[in-house]
């Protein structure tokens, strides 16, 4: 499925005493240059599409890899924000083009494990691209007001039992894996809730905030919640959040969506072997360092590298739960 095409294998040019015409020397030395320099990876600038808008975590995380990969590889690496239908157009983008590893993209698992399942977007996640590494893991907590009345997840879901359409609640996008993880808990829960569309993780907090929400789920509430501003409920990935490690998780309370939030870098289908190994290593040594820690530690992401073997294995079968989970669902409406 992610195999490569062949490359040429590098000969060596034997010097002779004889004569060799004008034109026929001509064209061995540019048959050298081809196969010799030119194939070097990288030799010209890369550009990595974000596709969501400049400031966000995504953006600000790829912006951190860009700087350190462009003196590990000796080339420019341009960062492009090309955003639109939730991710899934900067990804398709990079989905289309030339296999040749000078244009990737930021992946995160809304556009590739849960928007396939309800957009026609222009990519198969499975078939057309390369998941070359990820580089972090997020926490995307349940959050309520500072001075809400809810001060366990229970309460919440009891309150949302009681009072059909009443609890208002919203994440940073539609159709996302918040979005949609939390649907299922609350179809599991009984709950029927009214999801207020909201963009980005500043709006959905100052609805927090200004109680026109009684509900979130974003990634970005560290300062929020040292300013009291904030309480966490819960958390809708598999893991607890270190620092809070009695909230409860999705997975610990048995729903049928409990999504890895993932950050990672991906190209199109059939990169050159060369192409994936350069990668790899290079995000294995840039999540090595400090001041990538010291980004994520910013960011509320958890520095979680895998190789592209391995990270491609962990999305395929996010891809295959994903798409069995929402089966199951359909099927019990």
């Amino acid at each position: 499925m992610m195999s490569s095409p062949a490359r040429w294998t590098r000969g060596r040019v034997l010097h002779r005493t004889f004569a060799i015409p004008i034109v026929a020397a001509a064209l061995l030395v540019a048959a050298c240059a081809e196969h010799t320099g030119s194939d070097e990876y990288p030799s010209r600038p890369v550009t990595i599409i974000v596709p969501y808008a400049p400031g966000g975590g995504g953006d600000t995380f790829t912006r951190a890899i860009a700087a350190q990969a462009a003196n590990i590889l000796g080339v420019k690496i341009f960062v492009e924000n090309r955003t639109g239908g939730g991710g899934t157009i900067g990804v398709g983008s990079v989905a289309r083009a030339a296999a040749d590893g000078y244009t990737l993209a930021f992946i995160s698992t809304s556009p590739v494990v849960m928007a396939p399942n309800f957009l026609d977007v222009p990519y198969d996640p499975v078939q057309d691209l390369t998941y070359l590494a990820r580089y972090v893991v997020s926490v995307h907590p349940v959050l309520v007001g500072g001075g809400s009345p809810f001060e366990s997840f229970s309460a919440l879901l009891e309150f949302g039992r009681a009072n059909p359409g009443r609890l208002r609640w919203s994440s940073a996008g539609i159709n996302g894996a918040p979005h949609v993880a939390t649907l299922a808990a609350f179809r599991q829960e009984g709950v029927d809730a009214t999801f207020v569309p909201m963009q980005g993780s500043s709006e959905v907090l100052a609805g927090l905030l200004g109680g026109t929400i009684d509900m979130g789920v974003i990634s970005d509430f560290s300062g929020a919640l040292a300013a009291g501003d904030v309480r966490v409920l819960a958390e809708i990935g598999p893991e607890p959040i270190a620092e809070l490690p009695s909230v409860p998780t999705y997975e610990q309370l048995g729903y049928p969506l409990a999504p890895t939030i993932f950050f990672g870098l991906a190209g199109p289908a059939e990169l050159p072997d060369d192409v994936v190994a350069r990668w790899d290593e290079v995000i294995r040594t840039v999540t090595a360092s400090a001041a990538f820690s010291d980004i994520a530690g910013r960011l509320n992401g958890k520095v979680a590298y895998l190789g592209h073997e391995e990270f491609e294995r962990h999305v395929l079968g996010d891809i295959s739960a994903a798409r069995e989970a929402l089966r199951s669902l359909d099927e019990g409406e």
